[in-house]
């Protein structure tokens, strides 16, 4: 089944594409899943095993109410954010049959989301909360009425807070969950 995007829906999500991402589409090439910078739905962890996705038939991608989910090359799936934000609702989980994505698997998006304070329009005092409202794990918050920030350990990665954005001040990265945890372990 293809998925058609208007657009408007194609150009919003091209800054989360990554790079190397594109390059694949002109020029197909295989390189290592490291070089990507690949964020993973939730229901997964570093025991995942995304290889056994290139059995699959994409169930996970095609179960997505939020068409939030998009398929690698290889198979794999992987979690761009566009006009929505994910509402963890366990439909790509139950769906996966190979158990890569489990809901017995931390209900989490291994992503960093950061704001840009030279694009954020409320760190150059305009008052603005846009980002905030949507965010129903209150992790962003702002000293005084300015100067959001966001706050790693509350912060679930749904991306809610993205499309409401007026400038496109939010940045997302990908985080190693092995480094994250050997940070944990070090602390």
């Amino acid at each position: 089944m293809s998925r058609k995007m208007d657009r408007r829906g194609f150009l919003k999500a091209l800054p989360f594409i990554p790079a190397a991402t594109v390059e694949e589409i002109k020029e197909p090439s295989s390189p290592p899943e490291e070089e990507l910078n690949i964020i993973r739905p939730p229901y997964s962890d570093e025991e995942s095993d995304f290889s056994k996705c290139a059995e699959c038939g994409g169930s996970c991608i095609t179960a997505c109410e939020e068409r939030l989910l998009f398929r690698l090359q290889d198979g794999s799936p992987q979690l761009v954010f566009s006009d929505k934000g994910c509402t963890f609702c366990k439909k790509c989980a139950e769906a996966c049959e190979f158990d890569v994505l489990s809901t017995q698997k931390p209900e989490r998006i291994y992503a960093l989301f950061k704001i840009n304070i030279s694009k954020c329009v409320s760190w150059q005092n305009v008052m603005c909360f846009s980002c905030k409202d949507p965010c129903i794990d209150n992790a962003i918050k702002f000293d005084g009425i300015f100067r959001p920030q966001i706050i790693p350990d509350v912060c679930t990665g749904c991306g809610f807070c993205i499309p409401v954005c007026p400038s496109g001040a939010i940045e997302v990265f990908p985080l190693e969950r092995e480094r994250e945890e050997n940070e944990e372990n070090t602390a």
